[in-house]
């Protein structure tokens, strides 16, 4: 098979990861992509830095030897932070993380504030850490780790009581701040992005990265004469190492579509 018409895998520890998929098919129509959401072992934020290299590695293998990927999109914040040196330096294909878009919102910021939530994992990570110390040198930031709020995504559950309630406890610490962006530093997060507008003031901007990666991936596939040869729409494989009905189910909520997927062990 042409590499060039060979896909994109994607991976995330859960159904978060589809938020940047659904960036890059936009961006991207003409490719192929496999999504693998790894539910078995979700959350990712939980685990070591050690497994989730393990995992990482697993799952490349996956892609590469199984479907002949031509790049990988870790579509997971806590994943990236803790294991994308370690895929790098193993494997020589193209690989993109997902960190959380820190840069931009300082930016943007005119309050001077802003705050970025994210997983408990992510949230201590060194990555975010230094994203903060170069770029938020004259802007006050709030990093907030929001234990169980990826799991409630995860269930599908977006606009529910549950959700309200941890939503609650991780807003209620900025929301009489001077903040005016909110960091989206975890995948699952976009999927909330009406209900978390709910808690502010239209002026408080949320801000995820899904469509700046998306353009880093395009961006790396000219460069490297990656681009799909094909001018048909591109196909989607979705896998996940949990249940199969359940992610089908939990996913097409998400997207707002028909999904069929596939169990598959790493």
């Amino acid at each position: 098979m042409n590499i060039k018409n060979g896909p994109i895998g994607v991976f995330d520890s859960g159904v978060g990861g589809l938020s940047v998929l659904r960036e890059l098919k936009r961006l991207l129509p003409n490719e192929n992509f496999v999504f693998l959401a790894d539910q078995i072992h979700v959350p990712y934020g939980e685990k070591t830095k050690k497994e989730l290299i393990d995992l990482a590695y697993r799952i490349a293998d996956l892609f590469i030897k199984k479907y002949s990927a031509k790049m990988i999109v870790i579509a997971c914040n806590t994943s990236t932070c803790y294991s994308i040196d370690a895929l790098r330096k193993k494997y020589a294909i193209p690989i993109v993380g997902t960190v959380p878009a820190v840069k931009s919102a300082s930016e943007k910021t005119k309050s001077g504030a802003i705050a970025v939530i994210s997983t408990p994992a992510t949230s201590k990570s060194k990555v975010l850490k230094k994203l903060i110390s170069d770029y938020c040198g004259n802007v006050e930031v709030f990093n907030i780790g929001c234990k169980n709020l990826e799991n409630a995504v995860e269930e599908g559950e977006i606009d529910d009581p549950r959700v309200h309630d941890l939503l609650k406890k991780y807003l209620g610490k900025i929301r009489n701040t001077k903040i005016d962006h909110i960091v989206l530093g975890c995948t699952h997060y976009p999927f909330l992005k009406n209900t978390i507008k709910k808690y502010f003031k239209p002026s408080v901007k949320l801000v995820d990265g899904g469509l700046a990666i998306a353009k880093r991936v395009k961006f790396l596939l000219k460069i490297n004469s990656l681009k799909n040869s094909k001018k048909t729409k591109g196909e989607t494989v979705y896998l996940t190492t949990g249940n199969a009905l359940k992610f089908s189910r939990v996913a097409g909520k998400l997207l707002n579509k028909r999904i069929k997927s596939k169990t598959i062990k790493i």
